[in-house]
């Protein structure tokens, strides 16, 4: 059973699907929260960092972590510029404080796979007293200097089919480059029953990279809601359905504009040469690539062929390779 110690995340905590044996809400000093849980069994504190009075400082977090088995607690961070900077995320490290998270999907992944120093090394600064801005996160311009291409697939409208499209991806791509797949904080490439697609969370994205940067391509899914900081290039999908770019608007009019010059790709899309430029003219801005509904059971497709040589890779360029059956949409079956 687990204990949740929440603040400014409640009602996100409050979803978590976990046995809770107790639950507090509000500010806490340390002293409050250690005379409440030391003699209290339980199998893991979900803790808010919102929850601890002073938090920002750091010296507040060492001295939880003095008195209480941090191996049991998993902190959500928020999303302050301090709690995330490379020199908090190393002292909780130096803390033996390895399980934390940003997101909220992750901490379920966490109860049962809790992090070991290796997972989370990259966040510690070794040399942080001689050189306390220096950080071992490698950035994408130095995965550019590797010749390392990582791609982010985004959903900009819900659910826009990131998953299968880096799936897809995938599977074009390894048959010509050395190339791997990662999703971000989720856990929907089990479905693929491919045991080469990986998963991994937002802060260990960095370290799984630099992993792996002795191949060609990474396709990262980021979903809806991952972060860009790690790809060296981004594809914005975009569902063009009427209902789905109404929601987009609704929640925030400036989309198009914050994606100007980005690689727009019309996913799932029905839309045929003059919708495309209608779209373009209403919402000012310029499609990459336009990719219809596609047969995820096929092992190739030459629509996906020639997006994949617009985005530069140019080894499929001499490929007359297409799928035994050409039907994209496999709608209507015997």
């Amino acid at each position: 059973m687990n204990v949740i110690v929440s603040n400014k995340y409640q009602s996100l905590l409050a979803t978590l699907d976990i046995d809770i044996i107790k639950s507090i809400n509000g500010e806490f000093e340390v002293e409050d929260l250690v005379s409440q849980f030391t003699n209290f069994y339980f199998n893991k504190m979900i803790l808010d960092i919102t929850a601890i009075r002073n938090y920002q400082d750091v010296a507040t977090i060492q001295n939880l972590s003095l008195s209480m088995d941090v191996s049991n607690i998993i902190i959500l961070l928020d999303d302050s510029e301090i709690v995330n900077s490379p020199r908090y995320l190393s002292a909780l490290v130096s803390m033996g404080i390895y399980n934390f998270t940003r997101n909220i999907d992750s901490i379920k992944f966490l109860i049962d796979n809790p992090n070991i120093y290796k997972d989370v090394a990259q966040y510690h600064q070794l040399n942080s007293v001689t050189n306390p801005e220096v950080t071992t996160t490698a950035s994408s311009t130095d995965y550019n200097k590797l010749g390392l291409r990582v791609i982010g697939i985004k959903n900009v409208t819900e659910h826009a089919g990131s998953t299968t499209l880096t799936y897809l991806m995938k599977k074009h791509l390894e048959k010509k480059y050395k190339c791997i797949a990662v999703e971000v904080d989720e856990h929907d490439f089990i479905y693929f029953n491919d045991k080469t697609l990986k998963t991994t969370s937002s802060l260990d994205l960095p370290a799984f990279i630099a992993t792996n940067s002795d191949t060609e391509v990474i396709l990262v899914d980021l979903n809806d809601r991952g972060s860009i900081s790690s790809c060296t290039e981004v594809i914005y999908l975009i569902e063009p359905g009427l209902i789905k770019l109404n929601k987009l608007i609704r929640k925030d009019k400036r989309t198009f504009e914050k994606l100007k010059d980005k690689k727009i790709v019309l996913n799932r899309s029905v839309l045929n040469d003059k919708d495309i430029k209608d779209f373009e003219y209403e919402s000012k801005s310029k499609v990459f690539f336009n990719i219809p509904y596609l047969d995820d059971k096929l092992d190739q497709h030459k629509i996906l062929n020639n997006f994949l040589i617009s985005l530069g890779f140019v080894r499929f360029e001499e490929s007359g390779e297409d799928s035994k059956n050409s039907k994209l949409f496999n709608i209507f079956k015997s």
